[in-house]
């Protein structure tokens, strides 16, 4: 049987109420673009009490593009907190994708200090605050599938946006994700600057 959204918003909260009921504040926080072969990285971090709740919310891979953006509309305006770091492509060259993350994370917490923070599958992170790294977050609980709703909404906008600088590479369609059209593109113009040469060097010396 299908999850109805409030089904949804009563198990995807099941940490967080237990937060909220000893009167603490919590976020979540998750990434998007780690894998993706050109363009940032970025993290989000999100807060929100539980008289703020949006019905709907859900792991932003398994939202389609308008409904996430219905759902960030909504989400930044119940937000009590909601920043987002970025990383640009040099940078996550230079630390590798799982230090990029890191850094990320830990900046878009900085203004929430003595938060409880509920972290999509990251550890070892210097937050302001006590943390619990969980698994599948995204899909698990919400606050964490609301940060990577900001996070995928925010960079999406970014790349449809450098699609206009680089169309041949179609950043509006893959996002910087390595798909066939856009591994393509990479063999027949070489690399643009918001390309990974750590991730696409052997379609270009290959």
């Amino acid at each position: 049987m299908r999850e109805s959204d409030r089904e949804r918003l009563n198990r995807m909260t099941r940490i967080e109420r237990g937060h909220w009921a000893s009167g603490l504040r919590v976020a979540g926080i998750d990434e998007v673009g780690r894998g993706a072969l050109a363009g940032p990285l970025a993290a989000a971090c999100y807060c929100a009490g539980a008289d703020r709740l949006i019905l709907g919310v859900d792991d932003s891979k398994r939202c389609s593009p308008s409904r996430r953006e219905r759902l960030y509309g909504a989400l930044i305006e119940s937000a009590s907190y909601a920043r987002t770091v970025w990383v640009s492509p040099a940078d996550v060259d230079a630390m590798n994708p799982l230090n990029a993350t890191r850094r990320a994370m830990e900046e878009a917490a900085e203004g929430l200090r003595g938060a409880r923070f509920l972290v999509d599958a990251v550890e070892a992170l210097a937050l302001p605050g006590e943390s619990t790294s969980i698994p599948r977050g995204d899909a698990e609980c919400y606050l964490i599938a609301a940060a990577s709703i900001v996070a995928k909404v925010e960079r999406d906008r970014y790349m449809i946006a450098l699609n206009e600088r680089y169309p041949e590479y179609g950043f509006a369609r893959n996002k910087g994700y390595g798909t066939p059209e856009h591994i393509r593109a990479i063999e027949r113009h070489g690399p643009c600057p918001e390309h990974r040469m750590s991730f696409i060097r052997k379609w270009v010396n290959g």
